[in-house]
């Protein structure tokens, strides 16, 4: 499977609305430079623990693309706050597996599913329970490094 990367996003704080970059620099233990996690400001941050689960997290343009056209919604992938959007990815597929975007290396850990907060900050209740094992995957950086929009993902 080689998936490719649709956008790259990223929000300095819980408040901050996720923005569009080429590119993105990713450390072992910490994040995604310039990400609320890194800096553990992210809404499910552990303050002075990190967490693997909240290194980075990676949704499917198509599972959004298909809720809104059988809702009539309109939702973008900056609402749905996950950092890496990819398409032709598997991505529940990944869990317990390692992949790699360009020369970084991930390892997939669990499901990001839709929380209350993102049901209440998209005010779609009923349509989030649609995205229930389709909201994306959490992974931790086992080698950081660069991903750009160029980047490929490959299965190891």
């Amino acid at each position: 499977m080689s998936g490719k990367i649709s956008k790259l996003l990223i929000a300095k704080d819980v408040e901050s609305p996720m923005h569009s970059v080429n590119q993105i620099v990713l450390e072992e233990k910490k994040g995604i430079f310039g990400d609320r996690y890194y800096y553990q400001e992210g809404t499910f941050s552990n303050k002075g623990k990190i967490e693997p689960d909240r290194d980075v997290t990676l949704i499917e343009i198509e599972k959004i693309d298909t809720l809104n056209k059988d809702y009539d919604l309109s939702f973008t992938p900056e609402d749905f706050r996950r950092n890496i959007v990819v398409s032709n990815c598997d991505l529940n597929s990944l869990i317990d597996k390692e992949f790699q975007i360009g020369e970084v290396v991930l390892k997939g850990i669990r499901l990001c599913e839709p929380c209350k907060i993102l049901a209440q900050r998209l005010n779609e209740k009923k349509a989030l329970t649609k995205m229930v094992h389709k909201a994306g995957l959490r992974a931790q950086i086992i080698k950081g490094g660069n991903i750009s929009l160029n980047s490929q993902i490959e299965i190891r």
